[in-house]
C-alpha cells in the first residue's frame, strides 16, 4: 500500500503544482527537505539512540526488560500471539509503550526501532511486515498519552487560563484510538487482501529464511539465557535509598506545600517547583511531575541495578549505543523519499485545496472548519502540524472551543507516515500490507472523538 500512497503524493504534487504554478516552491522545498531529513533528523537521532539503545542493553543485560515483559506477558501474548513469551520483543516493546504513555518521545523511538529489529529476527518473509509488526505500529500511531505535554505548553504560551483542561479530554481520544487501532489491525490481517499467503507458496530466499525460523510459533525460540547474581543485601539497601530520594524529588514537584512543611521541620529549604506547575490542580501536578523525573530516573537507575547485578556498566552501555548508527544509515532513505513527497504534496497547495473544498460541508456536521488544515496535515508532518497550531490558537484564542479540540487533537495523533517511514525503514519493510490503514483509522478515530468529547466535556 505505501507504494501507491507515495506515487500519488508525488504524481498528486506535481500535477497540481504545474496547473498552480507553484512548481519552483516544490522543487526547492523537495531538496530542502531532502537535507533536512539527514541532517536535523537522523543524525540527530544518531545520539539520541546511542544513549537509549545503551541503556536498554544495560537494562536487558541486568534482566529488567525479560522481569517486565514476564509481569505483562498475559497482556502482551493476547496482542501478539506469533511472539514467543519469552522473546527479547516483548520487553523492548513493554519498554516502548512505556515511554511513548508517559509523553518521552526522545525515548520511545529508539526504543520502538529496537523493538522492530527484535520482530524482525521473527520475521519468515523479509521485506513484509509481520502481523505483530502491524500491530505493533497500530499502538504505537494510537499510544495512549497520560499528559500531552506539548500542547499543554502551546496553549500555556499563548496564554491560555486552563492549559491542562486537555488532558482528560486527550487521554479519552487516545483511549478511543489505541481501541480501534488495534481491533482494525486484527481484523484487517485476517482479510483475503492483507492475509499473509501460506509458507508453501515461497521460493527462494524467502524460505530459506523461513527454514532458519520455522515452527517458533509451536515452540519459543532459543534466545540468550541472562541470569546475573542477585543484588545483595547491601544493594538492596541502596536501590531503596536511591528510590526514596526520587520520592522527595516528586513530592517537592508535586507538592511543594508538604515539601516546605517537611523541610522546614528540619531548618532546611526546597527549590521552587518550575513555573509550569503552579497554579496546576493536584492530579496534573501529579503527572507533570512524573513525565519531569522519568528520563532522569531511567538514566540513572538502569545503571545502577546493572552494576549491584555485577554487570559492567561502561562496556556493556557501549556495546548498546554501537548499533546507533547502523540503524540510522538503515532509515535514511525511507526517511527521505517519505518526507520529499509529502513536503512537495505540501507545497504544490494540495492541503490548502482539500482544506477549501471540505470545510464548508465538514462545518455543517458540526465540524469547525479550522481544523481541517491541522487534521489533514497531522499525518504527514510533525513540524508542520506545530506550526498550524500555533497559528490558530493565536488567531481564534487559546481558550475558544476550537483551540481546545485542536490541542486535544495534537495531544492525541501522531504522523503516521513519519513513524511508518522510520520503523519500517529500519528493518528495510518495503510491504506494508495493513499497518497504514490502521494507522489512520486509529488517527482518524482519535478525530472524531476529540471533536465529540471535547464538545461534550468542554462545550
Amino acid at each position: 500500500m505505501l507504494n501507491y500512497i507515495w506515487l500519488a503524493f508525488l504524481l498528486i504534487a506535481v500535477i497540481v503544482g504545474g496547473f498552480s504554478g507553484t512548481l519552483p516552491a516544490l522543487t526547492k522545498g523537495a531538496f530542502e527537505t531532502a537535507e533536512l531529513a539527514v541532517m536535523k533528523i537522523a543524525l540527530p537521532l544518531v545520539g539520541i539512540m546511542a544513549i537509549w539503545l545503551g541503556i536498554m542493553r544495560l537494562a536487558e543485560r541486568a534482566g529488567l526488560v525479560q522481569l517486565i515483559a514476564r509481569a505483562l506477558a498475559p497482556i502482551m501474548r493476547r496482542l501478539f500471539p506469533e511472539v514467543p513469551p519469552n522473546h527479547p520483543a516483548m520487553g523492548s516493546m513493554v519498554m516502548n509503550m512505556a515511554a511513548n504513555m508517559l509523553g518521552l518521545g526522545n525515548a520511545a523511538t529508539p526504543l520502538g526501532l529496537r523493538a522492530m529489529a527484535d520482530l524482525e529476527t521473527l520475521n519468515r518473509r523479509p521485506g513484509v511486515a509481520t502481523n505483530a509488526m502491524c500491530t505493533f505500529l497500530a499502538i504505537n500511531t494510537a499510544s495512549i498519552q497520560l499528559v500531552p505535554t506539548t500542547a499543554i505548553g502551546l496553549l500555556a504560551i499563548a496564554g491560555s487560563t486552563n492549559p491542562t483542561a486537555i488532558v482528560p479530554t486527550a487521554f479519552l481520544a487516545t483511549t478511543c484510538a489505541l481501541t480501534c487501532g488495534v481491533l482494525s489491525a486484527k481484523l484487517m490481517e485476517k482479510l483475503p487482501i492483507f492475509r499473509l499467503s501460506p509458507l508453501g507458496e515461497m521460493t527462494g530466499a524467502d524460505r530459506e529464511k523461513d527454514e532458519s525460523t520455522a515452527s517458533h510459533v509451536a515452540t519459543p525460540v532459543e534466545v540468550e539465557r541472562i541470569a546475573p547474581p542477585p543484588v545483595t543485601p547491601l544493594g538492596k539497601g541502596v536501590l531503596i535509598l536511591f528510590s526514596l530520594c526520587f520520592v522527595a524529588m516528586f513530592v517537592m514537584l508535586a507538592f511543594p506545600a508538604i515539601a516546605s512543611t517537611t523541610a522546614a521541620t528540619f531548618g532546611m529549604q526546597v527549590p521552587a517547583p518550575p513555573a509550569d506547575l503552579e497554579g496546576k490542580p493536584a492530579i496534573i501536578r501529579s503527572l507533570l511531575a512524573i513525565s519531569i523525573l522519568a528520563v532522569p530516573f531511567l538514566l540513572s537507575f538502569f545503571p545502577l541495578y546493572a552494576a549491584l547485578r555485577g554487570v559492567k556498566v561502561y562496556e556493556q552501555f557501549v556495546e548498546g549505543a554501537r548499533e546507533a548508527f547502523s540503524v540510522a544509515q538503515r532509515i535514511v532513505p525511507f526517511l527521505v523519499a517519505m518526507l520529499v513527497s509529502i513536503s512537495m504534496l505540501r507545497q504544490a497547495g494540495v492541503i490548502d485545496a482539500m482544506t477549501r473544498w471540505l470545510g464548508p460541508a465538514l462545518a455543517k456536521v458540526g465540524f469547525p472548519a479550522d481544523l481541517l488544515p491541522l487534521v489533514l496535515m497531522r499525518p504527514l508532518s510533525g513540524s508542520a502540524t506545530q506550526g498550524i497550531f500555533v497559528e490558530l490558537i493565536n488567531r481564534v484564542g487559546p481558550d475558544s472551543l476550537t483551540s481546545r479540540i485542536a490541542a486535544t487533537v495534537y495531544g492525541s495523533t501522531e504522523t503516521t507516515f513519519y513513524v511508518l517511514a522510520v520503523y519500517f525503514g529500519a528493518v528495510a519493510i518495503r510491504q506494508t500490507r495493513h499497518a497504514v490503514a490502521a494507522g489512520l483509522i486509529a488517527d482518524s478515530t482519535a478525530v472524531v472523538a476529540s471533536v465529540v468529547i471535547c464538545r461534550a466535556v468542554l462545550g
